[in-house]
């Protein structure tokens, strides 16, 4: 989700989608197969580039937290690597009568409840239900 380009990066002068200054404002860790120096960008975000896996990235993610909670975001791919490895506390999905096309699914080759995750909370806004998940 980082950039368009698949496989080596093409060159040094991408930065992500959000031009200077990314929303995110704290370490943010990139999982990627080819090595990248981290990018320094306006607001606290520094992109670090992670090839060692998911377990790799969250150690990190964790140290760089001080204790604080980690947020794991990405494609569907992503997710479903976390949430198989039973990594994810608490999962926030927010489901909204909107058509987006073809998409991937989140829950694909997943038995959430096998895994230990189990629905704690829901609630219904105007335009979407949001869905609490997380481990027992």
């Amino acid at each position: 989700m980082f950039a368009p380009s698949r496989g080596t990066w093409p060159d040094d002068g991408w930065k992500g989608w959000w031009g200077d200054n990314p929303p995110y404002h704290a370490p943010t860790f990139i999982l990627t197969h080819h090595p990248r120096e981290p990018i320094e960008m306006e607001g606290g975000t520094v992109f670090h580039f992670v090839t060692g896996g998911i377990e790799d990235a969250l150690d990190q993610a964790k140290a760089a937290a001080g204790g604080r909670d980690v947020k794991i975001g990405g494609g569907a791919a992503t997710v479903r690597q976390y949430l198989k490895a039973c990594l994810i506390d608490e999962l926030h999905i927010v489901v909204s009568p909107v058509l987006l096309g073809g998409g991937e699914p989140l829950f694909a080759g997943l038995d959430l409840p096998a895994l230990g995750y189990r629905v704690f909370q829901r609630q219904e806004g105007e335009g979407a239900t949001h869905f609490m998940v997380g481990r027992r």
